[in-house]
């Protein structure tokens, strides 16, 4: 049987609502054989999952989501199979929570001058590890300012909104050092979810291949097979190894551990350059 490879998921060590332990325990519910845990800008949820994987005979692999600023937009890089004590990569991550950590002061205070009092207080108590836009979201429904998270980052927190907060995160080539440094390879997360024209995805892809980026996230949840078949199309023009994730935060009907994650045939898996058999 063929393994099930899942490289891109989360805890509530960031944005997750499953501890390290819970979601590993999923993993194996959803039969995953080999899975990365790829919180937002922090490893702290590594070692609890690694724990609980070598229990259920899953493959762990050190993962992270790095955020990233390009041409003013925000980019995702994944960095996979890393020494997680590496100090470049424990003082990048150190900046980006030094960051994430005024970034979400900042929202906090931008939803006080719109009503929402005591936020940040209030949203902290949400969050296990960091506070992110989620705990935000989930705080909003929570008092009933919206009627479910879409809606709290249509209305108060995406880009343009009266709640966003720009952060000054890490640039590409950055994040790609810091993990090739580390001794991982660095992916380009969920590129469709970007809300950019295919002009604006082929140079953000061009880019990051010129940076020296080695793959791109092929497989997610919830895409259409044209979807696929199009980054598996982009994937060979550029020569980016092939990843698959599910992005799972929570369980929900659309989004699952391992769930349709199969690779179109001509792609070349990024598991086989993090040699894992």
């Amino acid at each position: 049987m063929t393994p099930i490879y899942d490289l891109h998921c989360h805890s509530n060590a960031s944005d997750g609502m499953l501890t390290p332990t819970e979601l590993v325990l999923r993993a194996k519910e959803k039969n995953v054989n080999v899975m990365a845990l790829t919180d937002h800008d922090t490893v702290q949820g590594i070692d609890e999952a690694r724990k609980q994987a070598e229990q259920l005979g899953i493959q762990l692999i050190n993962g992270v989501e790095i955020s990233t600023n390009w041409e003013n937009k925000g980019i995702h890089i994944v960095g996979l199979g890393f020494d997680k004590t590496h100090p470049k990569m424990t003082a990048l991550l150190e900046k980006q929570a030094q960051v994430r950590f005024q970034r979400a002061k900042d929202i906090g205070a931008k939803l006080e001058k719109i009503g929402v009092q005591n936020a940040f207080e209030e949203t902290q108590k949400l969050a296990d590890g960091e506070v992110t836009r989620a705990h935000y979201a989930r705080y909003l429904v929570s008092i009933g300012k919206v009627a479910n998270v879409q809606q709290a980052f249509k209305k108060y927190l995406m880009q343009g909104k009266s709640a966003f907060v720009k952060a000054d995160w890490v640039d590409i080539p950055m994040a790609i050092n810091v993990i090739h440094q580390a001794g991982g390879l660095a992916i380009i997360a969920h590129p469709l979810r970007y809300n950019m024209t295919t002009k604006w995805l082929k140079k953000l892809i061009t880019d990051f291949k010129n940076w020296g980026g080695d793959g791109i996230e092929v497989s997610g949840c919830g895409q259409t097979k044209d979807q696929r078949q199009l980054i598996a199309r982009w994937a060979n023009e550029y020569q980016l190894l092939a990843s698959v994730g599910s992005d799972f935060h929570f369980p929900c009907a659309w989004i699952e551990l391992g769930k349709s994650l199969e690779l179109p045939e001509n792609c070349q898996p990024i598991w086989e350059k993090l040699m894992i058999i």
